[in-house]
């Protein structure tokens, strides 16, 4: 019952929230959009002219593509750091992997705003980083701030990578040593061994970690605004904030809200579908 109120209060009724408002009227005076809290009257023409924006071709496109190869990009990234850190440390991390899981933690200690606002520090054009690209010969001092897609992936990379090591590292953790060891005494090297045994077996936390990590990246617009805030790398995010900031904007804010939301189900959707077919399989 705890857990039910919980689910209540902090997502059916804010969720409800904002159908109320994208399925509303609008003022007529004030022009301001007004929620509509009675589900007999609900318009679903903004949620209509939401969906079709956000389709090839549609006004909102250009941040839905680019929110799109963004979190691609950062999420490959991400699994390209993440994956041998959460491997290490699940098969070699011995007494030290009380440490390094503290280590991993540690972000979470940190706002993500003030880990953001160190990025901006950083790569400012008489930041540390331009200061070390500045000492190698034949380089110079890049405009990191400036509008450029890959500090926009970047921050994304280092913002959500802890995310994705966690459940990674609990998938590598569970996997019985004693595979491994049976795959080496058949003759397979470690190479072949990582390929058909322990990838395999890690399948459902890479999927896993892949979900937990990009969903929130779809959703993100702060680090773009404080990495680059430019129209180039506008995402989704970005879109929908800058709608839910105007009075008249409100409504089409929150239909680019469920639009978005709905796509995202439906990537949650195949995971819990993956998760149970690979329970049954086991059992």
């Amino acid at each position: 019952m705890p857990g039910v109120l919980w689910l209540v209060a902090l997502f059916l009724v804010p969720a409800y929230a904002v159908v109320a408002l994208a399925a509303g009227g609008q003022d007529p005076v004030f022009g301001d959009a007004t929620a509509e809290w009675r589900p007999w009257r609900w318009q679903f023409t903004t949620i209509g002219d939401a969906l079709a924006g956000m389709m090839p071709g549609g006004d909102q496109w250009g941040p839905m593509g680019r929110t799109l190869a963004y979190v691609a990009i950062a999420l490959a990234a991400c699994f390209v750091i993440g994956y041998p850190v959460a491997y290490y440390v699940a098969r070699y991390g011995g007494r030290r992997r009380g440490l390094l899981l503290a280590l991993l933690l540690a972000p979470f200690w940190i706002s993500y705003l003030m880990r953001m606002l160190a990025w901006v520090n950083l790569l400012q054009v008489d930041g540390y980083v331009n200061d070390l690209i500045d000492v190698m010969p034949g380089l110079g001092r890049v405009a990191w701030l400036d509008g450029r897609w890959t500090t926009v992936v970047m921050g994304l990379v280092y913002g959500y990578v802890p995310f994705l090591i966690l459940p990674l590292y609990a998938s590598l953790d569970r996997i019985d040593g004693r595979l491994l060891e049976a795959s080496r005494d058949l003759g397979v090297g470690p190479v072949r061994t990582f390929v058909h045994v322990t990838m395999p077996l890690s399948r459902q936390g890479m999927l896993a970690a892949g979900v937990i990590t990009a969903l929130p990246m779809f959703g993100d617009y702060y680090t773009q605004n404080l990495l680059s805030a430019s129209p180039r790398t506008s995402m989704i995010g970005n879109q929908i904030e800058f709608y839910l900031r105007q009075g008249s904007g409100n409504q089409y804010g929150s239909a680019l809200v469920l639009v978005l939301s709905a796509l995202l189900a439906v990537l949650m959707g195949y995971y819990l579908w993956s998760t149970d077919r690979a329970a049954k399989e086991v059992r």
